[in-house]
């Protein structure tokens, strides 16, 4: 039986300080009850001597110093994990709240996990569709591949993270694939959003859904991606699943961690937030990816908001060198009306080349993309210099390529939130395109492809 304490010595905001504790440890969860037999929860955040210093998940109002009770349960915060999950929607802390029947775990993990031994790692190399054409064709997501989505406020991030999961598959039928959603500190609106559309689709049949509301505690939330990759690792290396992992908006997720560092007074790094961001970042980043001698595998797009469109703030930046690339959404693109308005320029996956060609994709894949890449970029160039010395000062070639950027930005990036392109589709589309251009033009394109492909669409 844990051992009770009655000295709670003062709650300041979110933490409480308990003295005289014995054999506590660092992350120990703990239960606080009231004198009107309500149960609260807390954290162990400091250990100093005998005084350890919680933080609490609900608020503190109605903690009576002198006869609440604290007991330690001796381990960190766990989730219970079965195969049921799938199907599911639950809080930031792994309770169901859909109405459904408590899960019956097969096992109970500690949701800080362990990133992945870099020596137990098989490379990523086998490609994932996502139907849109932006992603699959030009920046393709790879099994075990880290890619996030940088976006901006009021930018369509929630609909692209939806249809990713919606869509997303590994080719072959034989594969057993599931996707893991967790949200943090989204509004009521966003949540109902995710849950209503993965049901009108069927998608939530193979979807776990962990949700943190904005009205939720902010060390709540510092668990809910743990508790989601916790889920995937049990559904990808005991089930033998390729796993998915959503995490939308590691933003809030961030300012979570900074309010609580700023509540236990320590010293702040770059624009407040923790020194130790980039390490809490990478604990988490680095649980995705393919172990040898398993099965399964957990691809993990993390969805982020860029405060101020700033690419150099601490969280884009730190979650750049981290992961393996990066879809950048645009705001221009946006307003042009460009759905999704992916901004592939700008955008990369490390590991796109790892996951394209014969037996992959299409053996007329990488050349196709590289063309593609070099007539948008010289095509939007055409369309800056058209701004300035006006139409007349272009030469053919480049007026051509001017109608090309146009033509890619409407028929190629923008396919709407509903169209599931197959990879077939999509390189042939990328075709029709490069059927604007001369064939002169055409230099990163080996001949053969060319015969095959060039004039027929």
């Amino acid at each position: 039986m844990a051992k009770e304490y009655r000295t709670i010595q003062e709650v300041a905001g979110p933490l409480m300080l308990v003295q005289g504790v014995e054999n506590v440890t660092y992350d120990e969860i703990g239960e606080i009850q009231l004198a009107n037999g309500e149960t609260r929860r807390c954290k162990v955040l400091e250990i100093d001597g005998s005084n350890a210093l919680v933080q609490l998940y609900e608020s503190a109002t109605g903690i009576n110093l002198s006869n609440s009770k604290v007991r330690f349960l001796g381990h960190s915060q766990e989730l219970g994990v079965s195969g049921d999950m799938l199907g599911r929607v639950f809080d930031g802390l792994g309770r169901p709240i859909d109405d459904g029947p408590e899960i019956l775990p097969e096992q109970r993990r500690d949701i800080n996990g362990l990133a992945m031994n870099p020596a137990a790692r098989n490379y990523p190399s086998e490609f994932i569709q996502t139907g849109i054409s932006a992603i699959d064709g030009l920046n393709t997501l790879v099994r075990g591949q880290k890619l996030p989505i940088f976006s901006a406020s009021g930018l369509p991030h929630a609909q692209l993270g939806a249809q990713i999961a919606r869509q997303a598959r590994v080719r072959g039928t034989d594969e057993n694939f599931a996707v893991v959603f967790g949200a943090m500190g989204i509004t009521f609106e966003e949540s109902n959003f995710f849950v209503e559309s993965f049901r009108e689709t069927g998608a939530i049949d193979r979807t776990v859904l962990f949700m943190n509301l904005a009205n939720d505690p902010a060390v709540e939330r510092i668990a809910t991606p743990r508790m989601a990759l916790t889920a995937a690792e049990y559904l990808a290396f005991e089930k033998e699943m390729h796993v998915l992992v959503i995490l939308t908006d590691i933003t809030n997720y961030a300012d979570a961690l900074r309010e609580v560092s700023a509540a236990r007074k320590e010293v702040p790094g770059r624009r407040g937030y923790p020194g130790y961001l980039y390490t809490d970042l990478a604990t988490m980043y680095e649980r995705a990816g393919r172990q040898k001698g398993k099965k399964g595998s957990i691809t993990l797009i993390p969805i982020l908001t860029m405060p101020e469109d700033d690419k150099t703030h601490p969280i884009p930046d730190l979650t750049g060198y981290i992961t393996e690339g990066q879809i950048i959404l645009s705001r221009e693109l946006y307003r042009k009306g460009v759905t999704p308005p992916i901004d592939v320029l700008p955008s990369l996956s490390r590991l796109k080349d790892k996951g394209i060609g014969e037996g992959k994709t299409r053996a007329d894949h990488s050349n196709t993309m590289n063309q593609l890449f070099a007539a948008y970029a010289r095509g939007k160039e055409a369309k800056e210099l058209m701004v300035i010395l006006g139409e007349a000062a272009l030469s053919e070639v480049d007026l051509i390529y001017a109608k090309f950027a146009d033509a890619f930005e409407q028929e190629y990036v923008s396919q709407g939130y509903d169209t599931n392109r197959s990879i077939e589709e999509t390189l042939d589309i990328g075709w029709k395109l490069l059927n604007i251009l001369p064939r002169t033009e055409l230099k990163r394109i080996d001949e053969k492809y060319l015969d095959m492909y060039y004039g027929k669409s």
